[in-house]
């Protein structure tokens, strides 16, 4: 979903290069610089207006997190939320997630997650779909090998695809819910997106799945 512009957002970018990455060029495995710890590194790309990552860095200070949004009045949101917070364990990046082999290194990558990515349903648009081979090709590319993806969505038809395309991929799945909040064992730990907790409060169940290359 495209947001409306925000007239702000260039400004509030502009002013805070610390937190925040534009386009960044030379980067590849040297993400780490950019934390004042060396720790553990997830990335989630399509991270909206940020509740989602901001939760989980919140929730995990031993690990490091990159938010990755192509949306510029959206991550301004986000943006706006980590200039309050200061988390020193998160860091934003406004960039185009088709180009990650461009922005980071090889095995890089601890985790990577995928919270309800824009389904593209129709058949011309599936190459821009997430979980489209030549993004899962990205994607292990620069998780570590012992590293995991996991993807969360309320749309059937896209987490069918997503399924197939993984498993014809090669990937392994470790973990799958067709309907994560009414299962007690995987949703313990589940941290929600802005927009889960609104389609779940609406009765759309839950998709979900962690994977490893």
């Amino acid at each position: 979903m495209r947001l409306r512009n925000k007239p702000w957002a260039k400004d509030m970018i502009n002013e805070n290069l610390d937190l925040i990455s534009i386009q960044p060029e030379g980067m590849q495995g040297k993400w780490k610089s950019k934390f004042e710890k060396e720790q553990p590194l997830f990335l989630e790309v399509g991270s909206g207006k940020g509740r989602f990552i901001t939760d989980l860095a919140k929730a995990n200070p031993q690990n490091n997190y990159i938010a990755m949004e192509v949306q510029e009045g959206a991550i301004a949101l986000l943006l706006k939320k980590q200039v309050e917070m200061r988390l020193p364990n998160l860091q934003l990046l406004l960039d185009n997630g088709s180009k990650l082999t461009e922005l980071f290194g090889e095995n890089e990558i601890d985790g990577l997650y995928l919270n309800f990515s824009d389904p593209w349903p129709k058949t011309r648009h599936e190459k821009r779909r997430l979980t489209y081979k030549a993004f899962l090709q990205q994607y292990k590319a620069i998780i570590k090998d012992d590293g995991y993806l996991r993807f969360k969505t309320d749309n059937q038809g896209l987490f069918e695809y997503s399924l197939i395309s993984m498993n014809n991929f090669g990937m392994k799945f470790d973990e799958i819910s067709l309907d994560l909040h009414n299962n007690e064992a995987l949703n313990q730990n589940n941290i929600q997106t802005e927009y889960e907790e609104k389609f779940s409060k609406k009765g759309f169940r839950i998709n979900y799945l962690k994977a490893h290359f």
